[in-house]
């Protein structure tokens, strides 16, 4: 049967999602409907939509969500704001979707695949690549970055054993140093009622973190931010830990709760309290929460800041990849 390629709109595609969910691969928060819309209203000007499903009959077998520029195609998606990105395709059905897409593509004059924020286990990479190459195309992928992420023990003690004596020894020595300092109180906030307040501590915290966070933080950037914790908690999908020391908010990480993983997104933390660790130990106390709760996996995403390597955290490199259709 042959499979064919149809526009979809955002509401169209949030609106079919629960059966979606159960067929396609979606694997990481960045390719979710709620977040990609999001994306799409803030930073989507100047860029033709090509947000489209491959089906046969009535069946979808993937979704392709990219965006045109000339005769380009990338994702949906900026590499400041999202770490992985990648089609959404049921398993096993890849060829079925990449052959059709490429064809579409090639005949709406599209001559490049310009694909960033890849893992190694991208349908991109594991699937897509191999099948343009064996159609004859120019396929050139290269490492752009690193992401770091943990598989999760099931017991905070097993995960301190997992650690090398010295960092071990380093971070029970910071959490007995912030005991002392007060009274310590480490809370999960996930009430989508009490969202606006946690946001305004998050914002506050995340400029005042350092210079670079607050430049960052434009107002394009916030209403970006602001947008996307409505959409992600509506979703059920969002978290923030708050760190708090004499019942003042110190420290605070934004993540996500997604399937068995947990997304650490963003933080933030007040530099008047940096003596006593109170950033990183925001994101221990988050991790030690995900242990607590059964996740099996911490994924402290892209970047390469020290905390992720002395947290046990394993490298995961990031492609790009770029195919020629013509």
């Amino acid at each position: 049967m042959s499979a064919s390629v149809t526009p979809e709109s955002f509401d169209s595609l949030i609106s079919s999602w629960p059966d979606l969910y159960r067929r396609l691969r979606w694997d990481s928060v960045f390719v979710l409907p709620p977040w990609l819309r999001v994306w799409w209203q803030e930073f989507g000007a100047g860029a033709e939509l090509y947000l489209c499903a491959v089906r046969e009959a009535e069946t979808v077998i993937g979704i392709a969500p990219l965006l045109l520029k000339g005769e380009k195609a990338s994702f949906i998606g900026s590499a400041d704001v999202c770490d992985y990105l990648d089609f959404v395709v049921a398993p096993g059905r890849e060829q079925d979707f990449f052959d059709p897409l490429l064809e579409n593509l090639r005949q709406k004059g599209i001559s490049r695949l310009d694909l960033g924020s890849l893992r190694p286990d991208s349908t991109a990479l594991t699937n897509l690549v191999h099948i343009a190459a064996n159609r004859g195309l120019q396929v050139a992928c290269n490492q752009e970055d690193v992401s770091f992420e943990l598989d999760l023990p099931s017991t905070w003690d097993e995960y301190l054993g997992m650690l090398s004596a010295k960092q071990r020894h380093e971070l029970r020595r910071k959490l007995r140093r912030l005991q002392r300092a007060g009274d310590v109180n480490y809370r999960l906030v996930d009430d989508s009622e009490a969202l606006p307040d946690v946001m305004d501590v998050f914002l506050k915290l995340f400029r005042e973190s350092r210079e670079g966070k607050a430049a960052f933080m434009t107002p394009r950037m916030e209403s970006f931010f602001v947008s996307l914790a409505s959409a992600m908690a509506e979703a059920g999908i969002l978290r923030f830990g708050v760190l708090e020391l004499n019942a003042l908010p110190v420290a605070t990480v934004m993540y996500f709760d997604y399937k068995d993983s947990v997304y650490l997104y963003n933080s933030g933390y007040d530099p008047q309290y940096s003596s006593l660790s109170v950033g990183l130990l925001c994101k221990v106390l988050c991790l030690r929460d995900s242990i607590e709760r059964g996740k099996k996996r911490f994924d402290f995403l892209k970047g390469r800041e020290e905390y992720k390597y002395r947290l046990g955290g394993k490298k995961v490199p990031i492609y790009s990849c770029q195919i020629a259709l013509n």
